[in-house]
């Protein structure tokens, strides 16, 4: 029986930058679209107020280490920083990290997930239909030279001793490598690059969440992928039996003004299957999902999470992989608030989410 290695998804979007004054309005973060959030339905937990940390700027260092001091708490094994690399040296939000790297602390393990999208401002017309969608950052892959540019951007990163190894190898992940061109060519010049530097190779991860299949997840180990992430939050709703379900989501969407609205307890035993107990394979544990800051009634929301509800979801997981060698488990989310996907205490709740994981992983202590 192995403890848990919790990694969990963090976004750096809580500070202000260059570009959102100028998409969206001057000293723009997240935590506009977290603040004004509005109920959406009676009973509807809206909006999500932090409590603990505030609402803090990433580019407080001293903010940065009370929230390795609260993941301690929790039991977290380390940090996934978002990573957004759109081509000949273009980033976003890179702050937070580079001084995370800048400065040695906080001194807690992290790993890279290279999130590969463009951005774009959607927009919507009074009844909350999509209508159409403008692009902000473009996500490219300009060829070997940009592939080469970007892996010496982030070696220090994969030198620093915090950085989490993985058969002896920096973990790296592609948060949707169908997108990014040639992916097979991109994995070899990596691990070229980094044998060439001293490392063993890189460790490479993707995260799926559609199409969760033996066959899928073969193929995407066929490209050269050492290890794949599955994310079931979205499975019940997108396997072909829910095809008449997703029909009647789109009519309260269109014509009702609903959002899809789900309830938490009923889904989270959806969210770990049998293909999570092969070794390369992780699992992602879900403390909720509400969309509704960013997309209001368009979004998919959970409803009736709770600490106790988390805390059975974890146990069902753990004890799933308890077995593993490799037993890393990914939570969704550190501080996604805009997504409601977040561990970080609320006024609600307060620390409940982190005594509910912290509870759950205690049963793997020896």
């Amino acid at each position: 029986m192995s403890r848990p290695k919790v990694i969990a998804f963090y976004l750096p979007q809580f500070h202000p930058t260059p570009h959102n004054d100028e998409w969206w309005g001057k000293g723009f973060t997240e935590w506009t679209n977290v603040g004004k959030a509005k109920p959406l339905f009676w009973g509807h937990y809206q909006p999500k107020v932090p409590a603990d940390l505030g609402y803090y700027d990433l580019r407080l260092s001293e903010v940065r280490e009370a929230q390795a001091e609260l993941a301690r708490e929790a039991g977290i094994y380390g940090f996934c920083y978002y990573h957004y690399w759109f081509g000949d040296g273009k980033e976003e939000l890179e702050l937070p990290f580079d001084e995370v790297l800048r400065l040695g602390k906080p001194d807690i393990p992290f790993m890279l997930c290279w999130a590969n999208e463009s951005w774009h401002k959607k927009f919507w017309n009074k009844d909350g239909i999509g209508t159409s969608k403008q692009v902000l950052v473009e996500q490219t892959y300009p060829g070997e030279q940009d592939i080469i540019n970007h892996f010496y951007r982030l070696l220090p990163a994969f030198k620093d001793p915090r950085y989490i190894r993985i058969d002896g190898k920096p973990a790296f992940m592609i948060y949707k490598s169908e997108l990014l061109q040639d992916v097979v060519y991109f994995i070899q010049k990596w691990n070229d690059l980094a044998k060439l530097e001293g490392l063993d190779g890189i460790y490479f991860m993707t995260q799926v969440a559609k199409k969760i299949n033996k066959d899928n997840l073969n193929s995407i180990f066929s490209l050269g992928f050492n290890g794949i992430n599955i994310l079931r939050l979205w499975e019940n709703d997108y396997s072909e039996k829910m095809s008449f379900k997703r029909i009647i989501n789109k009519i309260k969407r269109d014509f009702f003004r609903k959002p899809i609205i789900r309830n938490y307890n009923k889904l989270y035993p959806l969210f770990i299957g049998d293909l999570e107990i092969e070794p390369n394979i992780y699992p992602t544990i879900i403390p909720n999902w509400d969309h509704s800051p960013r997309s209001g009634i368009n979004s998919y929301i959970l409803v009736n999470s709770t600490p106790d509800q988390f805390k059975k979801h974890c146990e069902m997981v753990f004890e799933k992989t308890q077995y593993k060698s490799n037993n890393i488990v990914f939570l969704k989310s550190w501080n996604e608030w805009g997504e409601g996907n977040y561990l970080e205490p609320d006024l609600k709740y307060g620390k409940g989410f982190i005594y509910a994981i912290r509870e759950a992983l205690e049963l793997y202590l020896c």
